[in-house]
C-alpha cells in the first residue's frame, strides 16, 4: 500500500508500518501489520442527522458508547507487509471500528483492512466474530465490514452533523491504541477543515483535528461530540516521534455519512473526475499577479476530461509575498453557476457529481471569461 503524507496509525505485530524518522511524518492509527441502496433498520438512521444531546460527562459517554465500538484484527498475506519488513508469511493488524446499523455493518478505515485475507471483530464483552469487506473507498480512507453477531451486541452509534462543530468543542475518542480496547481520551477541537492525504494520494477535505490523544491502534475509531454523537472516524495523526503529539485528524461524520451510504448500499463509491492539478489562487494575490481570483489549473492530465475539453495548464510561476502561484493557466471561478474560489471547493464540486455527468466551468482565460462543458469520467484508484 502506499504511505499517505499524514502518518496512518497501525502497527504490525508490534511494530510500526512507518518507523520514526526525522522531521515531522504522516501517521495512520491502526495497530498490527497494516499501517476510504438497501435499506437497513437503525434506531437513528445514518441518512439524517442525529438529534441533539445534552452535554454528558466523559464518563456517562463512555458507558453509553464504548460497547459500540470494536478491535478490529487483520489477517494480511505475504505481500506488500512482507516485502516492507523483509519477511515472508502473514502479519497481524489492529484497528478499531463501531458498529453503524443493526444488520451488523461496522465502519473502520480503508487502510486498516487493504489487503486483508481474514478479517476479525472483538466486541467490549470479548466475543469475537469474522467479518467480512462490504466495501472500501480509498479516496475518503472509509471501508464497511459486516458481522454475523447477536442483535444484543449491535448498538448502532448516531452521526452528527459535522458542518455544525466549532473549534474549541470538547470532543472524546475511544478506540484500541496499541490493542488497548475500549480506551477513551478527551480534547478538543482544534482545528476545521484540515486536508489530509489519502491512501490513493487524493484528498481528503474538510477534516476534524483534535488533541484528543490518538495513537496507533485508534484507527477507525470515532471521535464523539458532548452528546457522545459520532462527528468524525480517527485516521491520522501529524507527529515527529510517531507517537501522539497532540496533533490529529478524524473523518468528518458528514463524509462518513456519504460514504458509507453507498458502500452498504452497493459497496463502491463512484466520483466525478475532472483530470487536473489544482492551486487557490486568493483574492490579495490575484490582484498582484494581473490574474484573476479562483483555481489555477497547474497541470493537465493528459486524456482526462480536462484534456479532452480543451482546458489549459500554467506555463510560468510567480512568487507573491513568499507564496509561488503558478501562471498562464485557466482559473476555474464556478461550476454549473456555483462559485469556486478554493481548491477544496472544486474538488468537493468535482467529487459530488457521477462518472458521466456534464458540468460547465466558468473560466477566466487570457483576460477573458469563457464558459467550457466538460463531461467528467470516473476518479480512478
Amino acid at each position: 500500500m502506499q504511505i499517505p503524507q499524514k502518518l496512518l496509525l497501525s502497527v504490525v505485530a508490534g511494530v510500526l508500518l512507518i518507523g520514526a524518522g526525522v522531521g515531522v511524518g504522516a501517521y495512520a492509527l491502526s495497530g498490527g501489520s497494516k499501517t476510504v441502496v438497501k435499506t437497513v433498520s437503525v434506531p437513528t438512521s445514518p441518512s439524517t442527522f442525529a438529534s441533539q444531546q445534552s452535554s454528558l460527562s466523559v464518563g456517562q459517554i463512555y458507558k453509553q458508547d464504548a460497547p459500540s465500538v470494536v478491535q478490529i484484527t487483520v489477517t494480511t498475506g505475504g505481500g506488500n507487509s512482507g516485502q516492507f519488513f523483509g519477511q515472508s508469511g502473514s502479519s497481524q493488524a489492529q484497528g478499531s471500528g463501531f458498529v453503524y446499523d443493526n444488520q451488523g455493518d461496522i465502519v473502520t478505515d480503508q487502510h486498516v483492512v487493504d489487503g486483508a485475507s481474514s478479517i476479525s471483530v472483538k466486541f467490549s464483552n470479548g466475543a469475537s466474530y469474522k467479518a467480512t469487506l462490504v466495501g472500501s473507498d480509498a479516496s475518503s480512507d472509509l471501508a464497511v465490514i459486516k458481522v454475523n453477531a447477536p442483535s444484543s451486541l449491535l448498538h448502532p452509534l448516531a452521526l452528527a452533523d459535522s458542518s455544525t462543530v466549532q473549534v474549541g468543542d470538547e470532543v472524546v475518542a475511544i478506540g484500541s491504541p496499541f490493542g488497548l480496547q475500549g480506551t477513551i481520551t478527551s480534547g478538543i477541537v482544534s482545528a476545521l477543515h484540515r486536508d489530509i492525504t489519502a491512501p490513493n494520494n487524493f484528498t481528503i477535505t474538510d477534516t476534524i483535528q483534535t488533541d484528543a490523544a490518538i495513537n496507533h491502534g485508534n484507527s477507525g475509531g470515532v471521535l464523539l461530540n458532548s452528546g457522545g454523537q459520532v462527528i468524525g472516524v480517527t485516521a491520522q495523526i501529524d507527529s515527529e516521534s510517531g507517537g501522539n503529539d497532540g496533533v490529529g485528524f478524524a473523518i468528518p461524520s458528514n463524509t462518513v455519512r456519504s460514504v458509507v451510504s453507498q458502500l452498504v448500499g452497493g459497496g463502491s463509491v463512484e466520483r466525478g473526475y475532472l483530470g487536473v492539478k489544482i492551486q487557490t489562487i486568493p483574492s490579495d494575490a490575484a490582484s498582484k499577479l494581473n490574474m484573476t481570483a479562483g483555481v489555477e489549473l497547474t497541470q493537465v492530465i493528459a486524456g482526462s476530461p480536462a484534456a479532452k475539453a480543451g482546458l489549459k495548464a500554467s506555463t510560468g510561476s510567480q512568487v507573491v509575498n513568499g507564496q509561488t502561484y503558478a501562471t498562464g493557466g485557466d482559473v476555474i471561478t464556478a461550476v454549473n453557476g456555483h462559485s469556486v474560489s478554493s481548491s477544496d471547493t472544486l474538488q468537493n464540486e468535482i467529487a459530488g457529481k457521477k462518472p458521466g455527468s456534464k458540468v460547465t466551468l466558468t473560466i477566466a482565460r487570457g483576460g477573458d471569461t469563457k464558459q467550457v462543458t466538460v463531461t467528467l469520467g470516473t476518479r480512478p484508484s
